[in-house]
Parts: C-alpha cells; sequence; structure tokens
C-alpha cells in the first residue's frame, strides 16, 4: 500500500526545496500606502536622520540640567523663562544658565538646552518658573538622529511590512519600495458530499469549508489566490480543473481525494498529467497521512494534496505551504512560545504529532492545554491559540514538560 512508504515532515520540505528552487522570485515598485502585508525585496536605508532636529518629547521647559540638580518638592529651583517655541517652528532661542524657554511636546529644542522638565513638575510665577524635579541631561528629549541615523540600515529585505512598518517609511519621506510579488496559487476543493457554504445540506451534505478557509490561510502568507473550485469526486472533472490550473499558477492545491478510498483520484491524476509527477505519498504526520506532493516541470508548478478534513488540511497547509514562504522570501522565523504541557500527552509511533493548544497565564508563566478533536472538526482550530509538534521519535509529554508553542498567524 503505497501510503505506508511516508515522509517525515523535514523530509517533504527537503524535497519541496528541491524542486522550487527553479523558482525566480519577481519583484515591483509598489506605493507606501499599498505596501501592507507585502514582503520587503530590498534593503531600505535612512536617507535622512529621524528625527531631524533635536526635539522634546514631552510638553514643558527646556533649560539646562544642571541648573535644576538642587531642585526638590519642597525646595524649587527657579529659573528665567525667555521666551516660547511654536510647534513646527525653528526654536530661533539660545539659552544661558539660570533660564528656560517652554516647548510643546515635538517642539525644536533651543541652542543650550540639554533637558526639558514636564510642565506638570513646574510652575509659573510670572516671569520666572518654579522647577520641582531635577533632571538629568537628556530627559525629555530626542537628539537628532537617535531613532534612525541618516544612510542606517533600518528595514531589511524580507521583512513584512506591518502598519508599523509602514509609519517608519513614511517618517523617512520613502513613499514608494521594493516587494516580493506574491506567488500564485489555485484552490480545488473536492468531494461528492460537499455544497457551496451558502446552501442548506441536506441530508449526507456538508458545507464546504476547505475552499474557503485556505484561500484566507493563503492570502495571509506570501499568495495570490488566482482560482477556487468546487467540484464533485469526479476523475474527469478533476484532471481538467488541475491541467487548466497548472496554466499560471506557482501552487495548485487538490483538497480531497488524497487518500486510498475508491474515489481518491488525486495521486493518479497528477501523476499522469505532470512530470515528473507526485514525489511524496504519505506524511509521517497526524493529523495529514494522507497528503500528496507532486512537481510538473513544464510549467514549474508545485502540487500538493491535502487531506479533505479541515483541521488537517489547514495544519498541512501551514507546515508545508507556509514554511515555505517564510523560506523563500527569508522571513524572521515564526516566534514561539515557551510554555508548559498542562497535562500528559501520547505520542503516535512513527508519526510527530500536531497538537493544536490554547495557552493560559499562570504563576509559572505559560501553560500549553491541548484542544482535541478530530480532525474535521473545524471549531479545533478557533479553540486553539497556536500548536505544538511532538517528534516521531518521541513516546509522548508528560505534565509539566516544556514545550515551545508556535501561535497561528
Amino acid at each position: 500500500m503505497k501510503l505506508l512508504k511516508v515522509d517525515s515532515l523535514e523530509q517533504a520540505r527537503e524535497k519541496i526545496l528541491s524542486h522550487v528552487k527553479s523558482w525566480h522570485l519577481k519583484k515591483e515598485i509598489v506605493m507606501l500606502e499599498m505596501a501592507r502585508e507585502r514582503i520587503l525585496a530590498g534593503d531600505i536605508y535612512a536617507p535622512d536622520d529621524i528625527p531631524s532636529f533635536d526635539r522634546s518629547t514631552v510638553d514643558g521647559y527646556a533649560l539646562i540640567a544642571l541648573d535644576t540638580a538642587a531642585a526638590g518638592e519642597a525646595i524649587p529651583v527657579y529659573l528665567k523663562q525667555v521666551g516660547t517655541v511654536s510647534m513646527g517652528e525653528p526654536a530661533g532661542l539660545t539659552i544661558r544658565s539660570g533660564e528656560c524657554v517652554y516647548v510643546p511636546t515635538g517642539g525644536m529644542l533651543p541652542e543650550g538646552a540639554n533637558a526639558v522638565v514636564m510642565i506638570e513638575h513646574c510652575e509659573s510665577l510670572g516671569a520666572n518658573i518654579a522647577v520641582y524635579e531635577a533632571a538629568a541631561p537628556g530627559a525629555g528629549v530626542a537628539l537628532a538622529g537617535e531613532d534612525v541615523k541618516k544612510g542606517q540600515l533600518f528595514l531589511c529585505q524580507g521583512t513584512l511590512i506591518r502598519p508599523q512598518e509602514i509609519g517608519a517609511l513614511a517618517a523617512s519621506g520613502i513613499m514608494s519600495l521594493p516587494v516580493f510579488v506574491p506567488l500564485k496559487i489555485s484552490i480545488i476543493s473536492t468531494g461528492d458530499e460537499l455544497i457551496p457554504p451558502g446552501q442548506s445540506p441536506r441530508p449526507g451534505e456538508i458545507r464546504d469549508i476547505n475552499s474557503y478557509a485556505l484561500k484566507a490561510q493563503a492570502e495571509k502568507r506570501a499568495f495570490t489566490v488566482i482560482s477556487t473550485q468546487l467540484l464533485p469526486d469526479d476523475e474527469s472533472r478533476l484532471e481538467t480543473a488541475i491541467k487548466e490550473a497548472l496554466d499560471g499558477s506557482d501552487v495548485v492545491i487538490i483538497s480531497g481525494g488524497s487518500s486510498q478510498g475508491e474515489k481518491d483520484y488525486t495521486e493518479k491524476i497528477m501523476d499522469n498529467i505532470t512530470r515528473p509527477g507526485v514525489f511524496t505519498r504519505g506524511l509521517a504526520l497526524k493529523p495529514g497521512k494522507p497528503t500528496i506532493l507532486g512537481w510538473d516541470e513544464e510549467s514549474q508548478t508545485l502540487l500538493a494534496g491535502l487531506p479533505g478534513h479541515p483541521v488537517a488540511a489547514m495544519m498541512v497547509f501551514e507546515l508545508l505551504l507556509g514554511w515555505l514562504c517564510d523560506n523563500l522570501f527569508e522571513l524572521t522565523p515564526p516566534f514561539q512560545i515557551p510554555a508548559r504541557i498542562s497535562c500528559n500527552l501520547p505520542g503516535t509511533p512513527g508519526r510527530a504529532v500536531c497538537q493544536p493548544v490554547k495557552l493560559r497565564m499562570d504563576g509559572e508563566g505559560y501553560s500549553a492545554e491541548p484542544v482535541f478533536g478530530k480532525s474535521g472538526m473545524i471549531t479545533t482550530l478557533t479553540q486553539a491559540d497556536g500548536y505544538i509538534i511532538i517528534d516521531l521519535n518521541k513516546e509522548g509529554l508528560k505534565k509539566d514538560e516544556p514545550v515551545k508553542v508556535q501561535l497561528f498567524n
């Protein structure tokens, strides 16, 4: 039986990389407002200092820090106010010992000043200001270039552009940037029992989950979904759909039909219409054993036959295709949360176990609580924060054993 000769997760990943190394990742220039969730395709160097001038980070009085050394709540230091700085204007002032200038948050620091005391710790007494708090040099001040210096590398290739990166780019005046063109993916969901989610199922029918879940998963990664199809278990129609999807797709996913049942046609079709064809016939993974992987040299397309059960399909997508995106685009490896498993958890001999978990905080850190449910029950993943992987050579985990939780994206 073919599925008995399975690949480990690591073996499947190595085989995927050996084929897709022929891909040439494309780049394009996009405007800043269109860059969110895109992956940076080149290093970004700061064209200017940020901030470009010494500025106050608080609303208060700019002064010489040494003048406030003796200040306290009971005995203030008195300084002469010699001016006010307006927002968006040059300071145009110089202060000497014994003097201060009012500066709003973000205002330019007057020449000679090296600290700002918050207005809450000062009292205006006509021409003089009583200062009730001592300030160290640099207190309440952001110096020119303190955030980013001109010429500094501040965003590296492979950075996922989030709102905070958008802000940093805007602060630097960078209004267009190079990003990678997303990979193109086609998704085919198969099953005689499947109907569109908008319909009411009759006995024996279920609403199609995978087309929608996998599409959302792909779009959250570096993919552009060019088509989704819902097909019955019809060999001829499935073969036609896969042939059409090969044209213009980097990846084709077929959800369902990957096992060894009477109407499981995916492996047969992939071997018939692609060359060299199927290279992985099952994974040593739970859930996800009936996973098929193939390659078509002519179209340079990776094919993935995923299990029909939603949890298994989504977990395999994450572990293979999500991982592939991280690898190809050199994204920072996802952060893993250290935790302790909340109960004894058995492994599966010969197979790695991908176990969804919910994180709970206790007095000693995070506890990872397994979320149990069969692979056809989609709510298993809605209740989970992430997952752990029990190695295929490990019998299981004992209560309170340390684990690393990979958060769901």
